[in-house]
């Protein structure tokens, strides 16, 4: 359950319990902490042009993969088939 609340709200709801400069103080930590965290998730996003270049570099890879098969193939063929 995702409960929006401004940063007044939050400070008048704790202002009555901890004082005027406590509640404030703790209201900039949990603002500062939010915004931190959003600046991390921020960094892991991927990019459409993340996802091309990963494309590409998994097709390139994949030929690589399949030409050495094949090579390798014929040469055990071609050694079975001398002997």
């Amino acid at each position: 359950m995702n409960i929006a609340i401004s940063d007044i709200q939050l400070y008048d709801l704790i202002k009555s319990k901890l004082g005027e400069r406590e509640a404030q103080s703790l209201v900039s930590f949990v603002k500062q902490e939010i915004q931190a965290e959003l600046a991390a998730k921020g960094e892991v996003l991927v990019t459409k042009e993340d996802l091309a270049n990963a494309k590409a570099e998994m097709i390139k890879w994949m030929f690589i993969f399949w030409i050495s098969q094949v090579v390798t193939t014929f040469g055990f063929i071609l050694l079975y088939l001398k002997k």
